[in-house]
């Protein structure tokens, strides 16, 4: 069995709670790097030369979820190439199934520190998203997308959040407040981690 070789916080939350902003946050303050593992699929799905890029392309043309082994192996490699040890993992698990499959495929070289849970009403969430669409050109970023997103989340990744509560690892962020009072919120966490 390999011994741990990294420390995970997951950063969960609906869409619009604030995830990426505290992350860059944390970042800089306490040095957990930032791992988003959308960006990482689309970023993978760009290297024409690779075997997993054209597989993540196929599931995105099919309509078909990539395997949560591909994106567990791309989350691996990131942490390997950081040479840092602690990471913020935003936006997984989002489901049952990324659970299992990081249990199986992560477990024995990650230990789960915390997870953050930014619980965020959906009405603070459309208008953040609806303002971010404004200047960000994300094309999920509108009304309907975001109602389909919303229950998707809670349908989801609300499940993955109990999981963790039972196990006491989840820290649970009132995200509708200020950015600087949610940060106040957050720092107390991370100095916690640290410690």
């Amino acid at each position: 069995m390999s011994e741990i070789a990294y420390g995970v916080v997951f950063v969960l939350g609906g869409p619009g709670a604030g995830k990426g902003t505290q992350c860059e946050r944390i970042d800089k303050e306490f040095g957990f790097i930032h791992l988003s593992a959308g960006d990482l699929l689309r970023e993978e799905r760009q290297n024409k030369d690779s075997k997993i890029g054209n597989e993540i392309e196929t599931h995105i043309r099919n309509g078909t979820i990539v395997p949560v082994e591909i994106t567990c192996s791309l989350l691996h490699r990131a942490m390997k190439k950081s040479g840092k040890q602690n990471f913020l993992i935003d936006g997984f698990p989002r489901n049952k199934d990324n659970l299992d499959g990081w249990n199986r495929e992560m477990s024995s070289v990650t230990e789960i520190k915390r997870v953050l849970f930014f619980n965020c009403s959906d009405s603070v969430c459309i208008q953040r998203c609806l303002n971010r669409g404004k200047t960000s050109g994300r094309s999920d970023d509108n009304e309907e997308s975001l109602k389909k997103r919303i229950n998707t989340y809670r349908d989801s990744t609300l499940p993955v959040i109990e999981h963790y509560r039972n196990l006491d690892l989840v820290s649970e962020i009132q995200a509708d407040k200020t950015q600087d009072d949610v940060w106040a919120e957050v720092k107390g966490i991370f100095e916690k981690i640290r410690s």
